[in-house]
């Protein structure tokens, strides 16, 4: 296997005090420390710790392959891909990449706000060492990509947070790299776009022999994505195998079991997700049990703190593997509201009969607006036990999978109801 990307005992350290907070070193706090230590004080000084966001982190990503990067918040997961991209410096061990790396973090980042959309493309084309004529040939492609050409000159600090992801991903995947490392910032972006970003790395992947690392709380996308995945936990690798394996891991010990209430409120989100409108809470049956056979009734609690036409609700069940098991959308049923200014209220769905088999399932739950933009979005926020109900057939007890609906059943030749086991 060709290695691209070798890490060895990889680890990054971090000085905090004790409330919490980095100190600084800028040249006004240098000056002033220098100062301070020629004048007696009688402040009493802050402990610094130690803090290890990383740490001894080891693999290897071979040319070609696509490694998806999974953990809860705070595991690390943007440190590592700071350190990859050379953003910051690793404390301990040693990175090996081979080939130039293109990379998209935070909003924001790699471009310069004051410049436009076109000179933000040359500006990141140099960075990557290409010349003029190199990012020329690429330019149209890069536009069309990102569907931005009506505001190609004018400065990327008036952009939206989808419109400043679209030409950043574009950016990225089509000035040639070797090897392209994508935060979850995709989330930011409507579903559309999202679709066509995955096929681009896929394709990136697959027909030109190039290697992407993919971070994602989404589990269906990085199992679609990728080949191998890759746990962090606590700054440490947990788990690494294939995308199956570590997926089903991580979301069978990682979230907490049989939630029928959850509060949303204190739920760190991907930028731009809750600011407009924000879910706090989701709560099925009531707080009482789900079960398989019997109704289903949730309620999304939300606080709105700008008017918003056309707010569609939409909730997921999806498998420990990732694999979205069932949708229900409120925009399916023509039920958009428009929803105007700031308060607070609730909206509840109701299905007469769930079909869901008995099992455990990640919960979804998600709001966006009329021109199909996210507003929040919340993946695998609960962890749901569905069990069986009162009128659940032991067969389908046994068995795993989705949904299982009934139908009319009609029999050609000589069959009678009851006439023995198969």
């Amino acid at each position: 296997m060709n290695a691209a990307i070798v890490v060895e005992a990889l680890g990054k350290r971090y000085s905090i005090t004790q409330s919490g907070r980095q100190p600084y070193s800028t040249l006004r706090d240098t000056i002033a420390s220098g100062v301070k230590r020629g004048v007696r004080t009688s402040a009493v000084k802050k402990a610094e710790v130690d803090f290890w966001a990383l740490q001894d982190v080891s693999f290897t990503i071979g040319q070609g392959d696509v490694l998806g990067i999974i953990g809860r918040n705070g595991a690390g997961k943007s440190t590592l891909l700071k350190l990859l991209s050379r953003i910051t410096e690793p404390t301990t061990g040693k990175i090996r990449i081979r080939g130039r790396v293109a990379s998209l973090l935070e909003v924001g980042t790699g471009f310069h706000p004051e410049l436009t959309g076109r000179e933000n493309i040359f500006l990141n084309g140099a960075i990557l060492g290409m010349s003029r004529r190199e990012i020329v040939s690429r330019f149209d492609e890069i536009v069309d990509f990102a569907e931005v050409e009506q505001f190609l000159d004018t400065p990327v600090k008036r952009y939206s947070s989808g419109m400043y992801v679209r030409l950043a991903f574009a950016v990225a995947a089509n000035l040639d790299p070797e090897v392209l490392i994508v935060d979850e910032v995709l989330a930011v972006g409507d579903s559309q776009f999202q679709r066509k970003c995955l096929g681009k790395m896929k394709d990136f992947s697959t027909s030109e022999g190039r290697t992407v690392l993919f971070v994602s709380h989404s589990m269906a996308s990085v199992r679609a994505l990728c080949t191998r995945a890759l746990w962090l936990d606590h700054g440490r690798v947990r788990m690494e195998g294939s995308s199956l394996d570590v997926i089903r891991g991580y979301l069978e010990t990682s979230m907490e079991g049989g939630e029928t209430t959850r509060s949303l409120e204190t739920v760190k989100r991907l930028p731009g997700q809750g600011e407009r409108l924000m879910i706090t809470r989701v709560t099925l049956n009531d707080g009482e049990s789900v079960q398989h056979g019997e109704p289903l009734r949730v309620r999304i609690d939300y606080e709105l703190r700008d008017a918003v036409a056309d707010v569609a609700f939409g909730v997921g069940f999806s498998s420990p593997e990732g694999v979205r098991m069932m949708s229900l959308d409120s925009d399916l049923e023509s039920e958009r509201r428009n929803l105007g200014g700031p308060h607070t209220g609730s909206v509840t769905l109701m299905l007469p009969v769930l079909r869901l088999q008995p099992g455990r399932y990640a919960l979804d739950v998600a709001a966006r607006s009329g021109d199909n933009v996210s507003l929040d979005y919340l993946p695998a926020c609960a962890w749901i036990d569905v069990l069986p109900g009162p009128t659940t057939p032991a067969v389908i007890i046994r068995e795993t999978g989705g949904v299982r609906e009934p139908a009319q059943w009609h029999w050609d030749g000589d069959a009678s109801p009851e006439s023995g086991a198969i």
